[in-house]
């Protein structure tokens, strides 16, 4: 097999794996904060375990490493919304809103990264709007509040995904990886006695949680699958495949997620007896313009791989 062809196929593999971490998300009966603390704590614990993370700390300057830790806390709130948006709807739910984050990026990425802005971009995010009213429309009412999560989830990633291109020239990806779940997983400490007063009784109930409560030993299971297995594992198996495939090729792969996510809901879970035919022809909608974009836009370089292990396979390419 040509080192292409296993490129692709362990960045596919990859993407299913990431595709996984909101059906386990929906299986771990834990709140979103507790359930996201743990997860950043243990993949932290797995990093610091690395001498490679700790020569990467010793040599980056105070001022970057408190930038990455900046951009960490974005990526904790990332983590909290899609989590949160799981127990207030559904895994596919959202996985479809955080289809959303190429959209947001096309409107803050100019901004925040200093790049020209384009008009393509913005048609994208045009395109995207009759499809998020379908999918609005394609879900009970008790849900709906889940989509609002789950797209504030997606503006989270546009913004640190954002940031992050502005300095992804500094850091060695492992130790940009440690450093920011390490700063998240202080910010979400730090939440956590504040979220049981949040004055709406369904996102305190589906987000407030005792972090110091001993899970049960299927949810610790759980989340071992899911800090090691889907996290840090496509970490490193993207690195990899990284390096004998393009840029294109990469992110057309990864914005396969949210169907790979949605088919699992369905499989694994029955998440279509809960779900409308509008839903899914809003689905139909944001992943023909998700998946049209890498087909019109500029192919680039891709040397570094950071967020990989924050939003998943978000950004992957952009």
């Amino acid at each position: 097999m040509s080192p292409t062809s296993k490129a692709f196929l362990q960045i596919h593999f990859c993407v299913v794996l990431w595709g996984f971490t909101a059906i386990l998300g929906k299986l771990i009966t834990l709140p979103a904060l507790p359930l996201v603390w743990a997860r950043m704590l243990l993949v932290v614990v797995a990093l610091a375990l690395l001498p490679k993370v700790w020569r990467g700390l010793r040599a980056m300057p105070p001022r970057l490493f408190w930038a990455y830790a900046g951009v960490g806390v974005l990526v904790a709130l990332h983590w909290l919304t899609f989590y949160g948006a799981i127990k207030l709807a559904n895994a596919s739910v959202a996985a479809t809103c955080i289809a959303l984050a190429t959209a947001f990026t096309a409107i803050v990425e100019p901004w925040l990264a200093r790049t020209r802005f384009s008009k393509r971009d913005l048609a994208l995010g045009i395109a995207v709007l009759p499809g998020v009213a379908l999918v609005v429309g394609g879900v009970p009412d008790e849900m709906r509040i889940g989509i609002a999560v789950g797209a504030l989830s997606a503006l989270l990633v546009a913004l640190f995904g954002s940031l992050n291109k502005r300095l992804v020239d500094h850091g060695e990806p492992l130790t940009v990886t440690a450093i920011e779940l390490g700063a998240g997983t202080v910010a979400l400490t730090l939440l956590a006695p504040l979220m049981p007063y949040f004055p709406v009784d369904a996102i305190a109930e589906a987000f407030a949680g005792d972090l110091l409560v001993m899970p049960g030993g299927r949810d610790i299971a759980l989340l071992l699958v899911l800090s090691l297995v889907c996290t840090l594992l496509p970490f490193a198996l993207s690195l990899m495949a990284l390096r004998h495939m393009s840029a294109f090729a990469a992110q057309l792969a990864v914005n396969l997620e949210p169907v790979y996510a949605i088919i699992l809901a369905i499989l694994l879970l029955g998440e279509q007896r809960e779900l409308e035919p509008p839903f899914y022809l809003g689905v139909v909608v944001i992943l023909a313009a998700v998946l049209v974009h890498p087909l019109l836009a500029r192919p680039r370089r891709m040397d570094h791989a950071e967020v990989l292990a924050t939003a998943e396979s978000k950004q992957l390419g952009e």
